[in-house]
């Protein structure tokens, strides 16, 4: 007799003396017999946001519940059940809880079949793997692929104060390498379209306007520097404006 029928064998014995005779310490032996696998499915689903220790409780329990559950006379293996039951539980767990952005139910299971498959193909050949191998191994389309790699991102969100090395080789919040709105922007544009709408002035007027605004001057300190009242400057500042306000139109 082979060694996976002797296996099955005392499998099913320890099933048999835990579902009908109540033995306790069968089903003791079955979680210590089973427990290796439960952490070999929950390493399939590490990621960033849910530590793998977390995980592994969740795959724990979940292998508990379908001892609990497994009927040994179908005369299937066991694995054949938990395997399913505790990877239906990882998955509830990460769409329930592990995403920091909201995504279809279908593209977050799909995204964890990817990184899945992924692991898997990597392992088996040494290198990272194309888009078109793990969409074959999936059965799906290279697009399927991509969009459930870019889901996969929504899986986890940053923290503004996590240190970053700084280019002086220093740590810093990465809120302070974070862009922010530019409050002068929409004045960048004024200012713009007034260095255009000014040439249209006479040189005059131009130097008034420029005084005036730009210069912080007065009107009697203009008028003092070209020679006129403050009353024609005044009168000149006005024409100016106005017709800078035309122009604008």
């Amino acid at each position: 007799m082979s060694a996976g029928r002797l296996g099955l064998d005392a499998e099913r014995r320890l099933f048999r003396a835990f579902r009908e005779g109540g033995d306790a310490r069968a089903r003791d032996a079955l979680i210590d017999r089973f427990m290796p696998l439960a952490r070999s499915v929950a390493r399939r689903y590490r990621g960033v946001t849910v530590p793998l220790e977390d995980l592994e409780q969740i795959a724990y329990l979940s292998l508990v519940r379908a001892i609990d559950r497994f009927d040994h006379e179908r005369g299937v293996a066991f694995s054949s059940y938990a395997v399913p039951c505790m990877t239906g539980d990882l998955k509830r767990h990460y769409r329930d809880h592990g995403w920091s952005v909201r995504v279809p139910r279908e593209l977050q299971e799909l995204a964890l079949r990817v990184e899945s498959v992924r692991d898997d193909l990597e392992s088996a050949t040494g290198r990272p793997p194309t888009t078109r191998a793990v969409a074959d191994a999936l059965e799906t389309s290279t697009e399927r692929v991509l969009e459930a790699r870019e889901a996969f991102r929504a899986l986890y969100s940053d923290s503004i104060d996590r240190p970053v090395r700084g280019s002086d080789g220093n740590d810093h919040a990465l809120r302070d390498t974070l862009g922010d709105a530019d409050t002068r922007l929409d004045a960048v544009f004024e200012q713009a379209e007034l260095d255009s709408l000014l040439h249209r002035l006479d040189e005059r007027e131009r130097t008034i306007v420029v005084l005036y605004f730009h210069g912080g001057m007065t009107q009697k300190e203009i008028g003092s520097r070209l020679g006129l009242s403050q009353m024609h400057i005044s009168r000149l500042l006005r024409q100016a404006l106005q017709q800078l306000q035309r122009e604008a139109a």
